[in-house]
């Protein structure tokens, strides 16, 4: 045998002259029991010999540039899909990335080898590059890679009769077609898309080895922003109007947005905001300062939740469900600033028609021992003591009596004693408070309005 031919060879060369002698000499039986031994223990020799794996395989003896079986029955290429990870969802890019590890099962009996034990062989990727392997490729794919880190992650593994498992751990990034109609509270379904690139259905064919059992995930494949429900596979034909039908799979799986970040994000600073801008309903009418620097605040602050959410969101053209809840808040901001420029102006007219009706009635004149005080809210115990003689008036005007605080005080003729509990218990105070009908109104108009719309958002969208 060889082995034997070799180490006659490595005791002649080594000097071992007199060992030679002797297995010239016809002493051969140790050397044919040693190499009977060599033999026993690696009995298939196809897989001991270095630099042997074209001939055994016969490589070289095939056109491996067509298909197995050419001119005959489309070939069947089973495969498995292991998804590693979820790596990444764009919204903005509309795309998703994943890493999975990829296999083919096919027959290409030019493989096929002798072996006593029907043991497989295993090669890595430079064997791929001279056999026929088939031409997958990602549909709708935007960037897609084969790890290569130490060596390229592909396996190539040869059974003896002709049976080929082809692998690869691959990096793919691609489209994602998604609807943003109900963002945040959404659900997206993407699809990762196999096919053969060249080969169509009358001559490769593409199916699931496994059914929905050739999907398997990983368990701890998990996003931030993102709960994943399912995945799941699907089949079907594909047409090219220039090239015929071809077999093309698909990677389904559905996700569902979490909500929690978006709420404190955007929902409870927007809801806080239009909270806020109802704060000027209690203010004085007369504070514009205070109550304008209010209103614009608010007014800002929502156009900055706005601006936030839209960045990073595509530029769709049609409404999410987290613009109609912001524009709906930001309508309730404005219209608090819009209320109190109402408010402000029907202000300005009454104390004009005010200042009209002290000019026509300077003074009351016409009853005898009758006098009126007209307070703007503030009057000291003394001014109240001053009042003593001074009795009801009724003719001011009724437009007065609507915006000043009229303070009223009738004392009698009585004795000091009787004044005094006159002023504590007779003394008719009429306050007419310093706050419009309209603030008042709005107080519950506008808190009650937007509770209503709550209601109506949430059980429409959750």
């Amino acid at each position: 045998t060889p082995t034997c031919m070799k180490l006659r060879a490595f005791l002649l060369c080594t000097g071992w002259s007199q060992s030679a002698a002797r297995v010239q000499r016809g002493q051969t039986n140790t050397i044919a029991v040693f190499c009977s031994h060599i033999y026993k223990k690696n009995h298939d020799v196809t897989k001991t010999w270095k630099g042997k794996t074209e001939q055994l395989l016969r490589v070289d003896d095939h056109d491996f540039t067509m298909r197995p079986a050419f001119g005959g029955p489309a070939i069947p290429v089973g495969v498995d899909v292991q998804v590693e990870s979820l790596d990444s969802i764009s919204e903005v890019d509309m795309d998703f990335t994943m890493t999975l590890y990829l296999r083919h099962y096919w027959k290409d009996e030019r493989l096929s080898f002798p072996s006593t034990t029907n043991k497989s062989m295993t090669f890595d990727g430079r064997l791929v590059k001279k056999i026929w392997v088939p031409d997958v490729f990602f549909v709708h794919s935007k960037r897609s890679f084969i790890h290569d880190t130490t060596t390229d992650n592909i396996m190539l593994r040869v059974f003896p009769d002709g049976h080929v498992l082809y692998s690869m751990r691959i990096t793919v990034t691609a489209m994602c077609n998604m609807d943003f109609s109900r963002f945040p509270l959404d659900s997206q379904t993407c699809s990762l898309e196999l096919e053969s690139y060249a080969y169509t259905d009358e001559d490769l064919m593409l199916y699931w080895k496994n059914g929905n059992e050739s999907l398997k995930t990983d368990e701890k494949i998990s996003l931030s922003q993102f709960l994943i429900q399912k995945f799941h596979t699907t089949s079907r034909l594909a047409f090219y109007s220039s090239t015929g039908w071809y077999n093309r799979l698909y990677i389904n799986f559905t996700l569902r947005r979490h909500i929690f970040f978006f709420l404190l994000q955007t929902y409870f600073p927007a809801t806080l905001m239009v909270m806020l801008s109802w704060v000027s309903f209690w203010i004085d009418r007369r504070a514009v300062p205070a109550r304008v620097s209010l209103g614009i605040t608010t007014v800002l602050t929502m156009s900055t939740i706005i601006t936030g959410v839209n960045a990073s969101m595509p530029r769709v053209s049609y409404i999410k469900a987290v613009d109609i809840y912001l524009w709906v808040s930001f309508v309730f901001v404005f219209l608090s600033v819009l209320e109190y420029a109402a408010v402000n102006y029907l202000t300005t007219v009454q104390e004009r028609k005010e200042r009209k009706l002290r000019e026509r009635f300077p003074c009351t004149c016409g009853i005898p021992h009758a006098k009126t005080m007209m307070l703007d809210g503030n009057y000291s115990e003394s001014d109240a003591n001053s009042l003593a003689g001074y009795t009801r008036n009724q003719m001011v005007p009724e437009e007065e009596k609507q915006e000043k605080m009229v303070v009223h005080l009738t004392m009698s003729n009585e004795s000091n004693s009787s004044r005094k509990r006159g002023l504590k218990g007779h003394v008719g105070l009429r306050i007419i408070q310093n706050t419009h009908a309209i603030d008042k109104y709005s107080r519950l108009i506008f808190p009650g309005t937007y509770i209503f719309f709550n209601l109506i958002y949430w059980s429409v969208f959750s």
